[in-house]
């Protein structure tokens, strides 16, 4: 009976499908290419409702109905159509209409024969057709909404409440990275922070939108999931539910980010490092590159390319491998392999451990022959653990510190014990010398202890013999004692708290998405130990280099305020009054340590030049922090503190868009020197710093800025308004000037940005040295004037009378040596006015400006030297040697190879060996060799002087020559006057020459204002002195000078003619003397350059 029923219900059913496809049929018969099919392919069972008025049950069917139209139009009106149904429910007698959707649209793309099928309202196509035909976009949520093919097994979408897991995509995780070209902002390592959210928000729309057109992408899935410096790289993961998809054309529709080149890349965390144990120092580390995927492979070493000399590659680019690995080469290690569409990046962090150091004092300790123990102790760093061994047996472990106790017994004085402390548990790193450290213990007998100076509290010990013992506990580092009569003094302590330690060992391999919350923890720690390390210099110049660090990795990045708040913290903390004698060592002590406290001021200063934009405040007990950005055109800015004393500061019209941050310190005059450039000695400067320290930072060059400070001492005079000059290493006040002085207030200007400050003196003093700077600038400017003057006066003379005055080869090469003087001389003058002009513009001399005129000026005031040399060799040979006769052409090739060659090497080799340390130059704003550094100055210096003292000693040879013979006894009278000529030359110009540059050594060391003077006269005016000594003073050029201008008048001095040409009766004033000694008369053969070919009698003095 029930499948008779159920029969009947299936034709009843068909009847109604029937029927309502005729009705459609009709209501479309307007239009052509319109046909219908009926398919059952679902008829639900019997469901009963109850409706008022009506009890009796009635049954539920759905139809489904598949059009075909060639017009879209017809599908609109047929929706209209089954709408007016469903409202007026009645369709037939007995048959309602109780609802109608339709569900699939499918259109045939335009010039082809491929279909789209689009689901409509809360219908969707599932996942596994999605995957099976195509998706037209992104799957979202397992389903999509088109697919890109009809379906040919009769499926329609579907309506969502009928979606179950069984319909479902295996989704896959990928994880990629983009890079934005934008400056890395320190608050994008904070995934709370209000930017991190807002930029990940950017780029996960960004993605979400470039890639919803993806095959295979689930839509939304877009996630960030950090960000990395290099510029902004942010790494995110995306859902896939097949592999990995083409990105090639949906990266291009990421638009809206300002994306850097070749911007997007796969990603994924490996094992490069195929072992799972700890790498150490020294080892060789091999890493693979997985190649799951084919392609060319390049290796990164954190972003950048390998460095040949620490790493090698194999030919085919699989493996490299880390020579003598160092906790420095930790970092993030990448093997690229660029596929057709993106660079595949598979990566691994590589972690180094640092290298163990073990203290156990001298290798061998000499202690008295007594009974007694004696403590061997032993340290290390970091968490290695470690064991006392002797004779192959362990005596003891642990970590940090352990200790062993040796019996001396005196009935064997001559046994020696050598304990070995070696790292524990770590047998593969027993090789390597870094693993143990071995002490021998020796006794000495009774009647040798004599010979020591020191004894107790440690080993035996003569005069300075050094010790080094271990650090207090919760320290690192050791304690060097030297013996001095009287016992073991301590000389040096490089003990640095444990907890600082460890974070310098984490700022080697420090990288900028880090750097956050690795000064936080700076902070907390300076917090926690600030008594200890305000005591402990080690510890404060630790902290200090940890700054810089930070400082410079920051360079490229902008630090938002929680990141200087804590800068600042650990600033307040190693600048308080409790470490003034600890800062006041460090200036007092040697290079590394007085350099302490200026890097700590270069740190604050790069720090502050990079905050992130906005305007924001920060204020603790003795740090104020303005930080404000412009909006208005010609807005002063005045920043007043009263933190400790009051302070003002005001920047007037300052221009429009404008970042200005100002930090005021009340406590950094306990940690800057007090030297400047009056005194370069801090031990002995009478200057204090007697106000705040003011930083200002300005993106835009500022022309005046005003600063007013309330002193501290107010019994104090003299103020000077000072900034730290980095180059100078000093205070120094170029281009401030105070402008009021009254009460205990100081009000000064200044026309540039830096650190400033006050230096006052216990002395109402005059400052000499301004006035001296003065004078020296006029006795420079007109002294090289009158020199260039000259030296171009001394050419165009040698041009006029050459061919009269170079008639032998003496007069030839003598002319020629004084040409070169006066060329090289020009050169090298005007350089120094190039270096002049680089002075007067108020600026920071930089290493590129200045370096290629220091070559130029240190060649060419070598070649003078090296030309004077020359003059002087000329003297002694033609004086010496009279017989020999060189040809004119080897005399040349002589003089230009030793004139230029010889000052070429030498400025060569100095750029070479100074130059990579950027030691070249002075480092005192001065564009000059480097003196307290590299002492490259002596390049100049030696070969000079030597060539001074050279030419002395020819001359005394030459003299004693004249006097025991005559040099015109061997002569002719035109090669006398020559010989007298160039003695005269070098006997004046040697002098002067080396007197300048023994001055000039001395202006690098001394500031005294007399020194500069003499060093200015007879700097400026060498020029002067080469045209009145090398030309104006022969007799010979002047008369020749007098013909050639037809004033013969002009020759001052008395002359007479023989057959055998002119004759001078000038010289030095000590070869009249000896005329008076001894007259020779000589007959003399013209030499056979000479133009004439005759004889005479000549005076010639001996």
């Amino acid at each position: 009976m029930a499948s008779k029923r159920q029969i009947l219900k299936q034709i009843l059913g068909l009847t109604v499908a029937i029927l309502l496809t005729h009705v459609l049929e009709v209501a479309t018969n307007d239009f052509q290419e319109t046909s219908m099919g009926l398919q059952l392919s679902y008829i639900d069972e019997p469901q009963h409702h109850i409706r008022q008025r009506r009890a009796d049950p009635f049954t539920d069917y759905m139809a489904e109905i598949e059009i075909h139209a060639s017009d879209i139009s017809v599908i609109n009106k047929l929706k209209i159509y089954l709408n007016e149904l469903v409202q007026n429910h009645t369709v037939f007698n007995n048959v309602t209409l109780l609802d109608s959707n339709f569900t699939t649209v499918c259109n045939m793309l335009p010039g082809t024969t491929d279909y789209q099928c689009n689901c409509e309202n809360q219908y969707f196509w599932p996942c596994d057709n999605c995957k099976k035909y195509g998706s037209c976009g992104s799957i979202t949520n397992n389903q999509c909404s088109c697919i890109n093919a009809f379906p040919n097994n009769g499926h329609f979408c579907q309506p969502i409440s009928e979606m179950t897991d069984a319909t479902a995509c295996h989704q896959r995780v990928i994880t990629m990275s983009v890079e934005i070209n934008e400056t890395f902002d320190t608050s994008l390592t904070n995934p709370t922070d209000d930017n991190y959210k807002t930029k990940a928000l950017q780029i996960q729309s960004s993605i979400n939108k470039g890639y919803k057109f993806l095959s295979n992408y689930v839509d939304g899935s877009a996630k960030v999931t950090g960000f990395r410096s290099g510029s902004i790289i942010a790494d995110y993961t995306i859902n896939s539910i097949s592999d990995i998809p083409d990105f090639t054309s949906a990266n291009i529709n990421v638009s809206s980010l300002p994306l850097v080149q070749n911007a997007f890349a796969l990603t994924e965390k490996t094992m490069l490092f195929n072992r799972t144990d700890q790498i150490y120092p020294k080892q060789n580390v091999t890493l693979y590159c997985p190649q799951s995927v084919m392609g060319p492979i390049m290796w990164k070493v954190n972003e950048n390319d390998p460095d040949s000399t620490k790493y090698s590659i194999s030919p085919d680019n699989s493996t490299l491998t880390m020579k003598r690995a160092d906790i420095s080469d930790s970092g993030r290690y990448s093997c690229i392999i660029q596929t057709n569409s993106l660079p595949y990046i598979q990566w691994q962090n590589i972690v180094i451990e640092q290298e163990p150091i073990i203290i156990v004092g001298n290798n061998e300790q000499v202690y008295p022959c007594k009974e007694k123990t004696v403590k061997l102790t032993c340290c290390v760093n970091g968490d290695y653990s470690i064991e006392w061994v002797l004779n192959g047996t362990v005596q003891t472990s642990g970590s940090g510190c352990i200790t062993v106790n040796h019996t001396i017994q005196n009935t064997n004085c001559k046994e020696n014990s050598t304990y070995t402390c070696q790292l524990q548990n770590l047998r593969q790193l027993l090789n390597y010398s870094y693993s143990k450290s071995s002490v021998t213990v020796k006794t000495s007998e009774e009647q040798e202890l004599s010979k020591f100076h020191c004894n107790e509290p440690f080993e035996l010990g003569i005069l300075n013999n050094k010790t080094e013992k271990p650090c207090d506990a919760g320290k690192e580092g050791s304690i060097i004692y030297t013996c001095v009569l009287g016992g073991w003094n301590l000389t040096n302590n490089n003990c640095v708290v444990r907890a600082i330690k460890e974070l310098q060992t984490r700022a080697q391999v420090l990288v900028v998405e880090d750097i956050p919350e690795f000064v936080k923890n700076l902070s907390i720690k300076t917090n926690q130990f600030k008594k200890d390390i305000i005591e402990s210099p080690a510890t404060i110049q630790t902290i200090v280099k940890i700054l810089t660090t930070v400082a410079d990795i920051s360079q490229n990045i902008t630090i938002n305020k929680t990141m200087i708040e804590d800068f600042l913290n650990i600033v307040e903390n190693i600048t308080s009054d409790g470490s003034k004698n600890t800062w006041t060592g460090l200036n007092n002590g040697n290079v590394t340590e007085r350099k302490a406290s200026t890097n700590l001021l270069q740190a604050i200063e790069t720090i502050s030049s990079h905050l992130s934009d906005g305007d924001f405040s920060i204020t603790t007990q003795s740090i104020q922090l303005y930080r404000n950005i412009t909006v208005d055109i010609s807005k002063n800015i005045d920043v007043i503190s009263y933190l400790n004393n009051l302070t003002e500061i005001r920047i007037p019209n300052v221009p429009k868009s404008t970042a200005i941050t100002i930090i005021i310190f009340t406590k950094l005059d306990n940690v800057l020197p007090t030297r400047n450039t009056s005194n370069n000695d801090t031990k002995t400067s009478e200057n204090i710093i007697n106000g705040d320290v003011v930083v200002v930072q300005v993106n835009q060059t500022i022309h005046n800025i005003s600063f007013t400070f309330d002193t501290k001492n107010t019994s104090l005079k003299n103020p000077q308004s000072v900034f730290w000059n980095f180059s100078l290493d000093r205070w120094d006040s170029n281009g401030c000037k105070v402008k009021n002085f009254v009460n205990k207030t100081v009000t000064y200007e200044c026309n540039h940005t830096t650190s400033f400050s006050i230096l006052m003196s216990p002395f109402a003093i005059d400052n000499p040295a301004l006035d001296a700077t003065h004078a020296i600038d006029y006795i420079t400017y007109v002294g090289v004037a009158i020199s260039l003057a000259s030296l171009i006066l001394c050419l165009i003379i040698e041009m006029i009378v050459w061919k009269s005055v170079t008639r032998n080869d003496t007069a030839y090469m003598r002319h020629v040596s004084i040409v070169n003087i006066a060329v090289s001389l020009l050169i090298a003058d005007i350089c120094f006015i190039i270096v002049a002009a680089f002075a007067d513009q108020k600026q920071l001399l930089s290493v590129g400006r200045c370096s290629p005129v220091v070559f130029f000026m240190h060649f060419f005031y070598l070649a003078v030297f090296f030309w004077m040399f020359i003059s002087a060799l000329l003297l002694l040979y033609r004086t010496v040697m009279v017989f020999s006769q060189m040809s004119r052409t080897n005399m040349m090739v002589i003089a230009f190879t030793v004139g230029y060659c010889a000052p070429l090497l030498i400025a060569v080799i100095t750029v070479a060996s100074t130059a990579g340390p950027e030691n070249y130059i002075s480092k005192k704003n001065l564009c000059w060799l480097n003196w307290d550094e590299s002492k490259a100055l002596l390049a100049f210096v030696v070969p000079a002087l030597t060539i001074v003292a050279f030419n002395l000693m020819v001359l005394i040879v030459v003299l004693c020559k004249m006097v025991r013979r005559g040099v015109g006894a061997l002569t002719n009278s035109n090669e006398k006057h020559t010989l007298v000529v160039i003695a005269r030359c070098v006997a004046i110009l040697t002098p002067i020459f080396g007197l300048t540059w023994g001055f000039g050594i001395g202006i690098m060391v001394s500031p005294e204002p007399a020194l500069h003077i003499v060093f200015a006269i007879l700097n400026s005016f060498q020029g002067f002195f080469v045209l009145v000594f090398g030309i104006l003073l022969d007799s010979k050029v002047r008369e020749s000078l007098a013909g050639k201008l037809s004033l013969k008048n002009l020759s001052s001095s008395p002359t007479r003619s023989t057959n055998a040409g002119t004759s001078s009766t000038g010289g030095l004033g000590i070869l009249r003397w000896l005329r008076r000694r001894n007259v020779y008369n000589l007959s003399d053969p013209s030499p056979a350059t000479s133009a004439n070919s005759s004889s005479g009698s000549h005076l010639i003095p001996n």
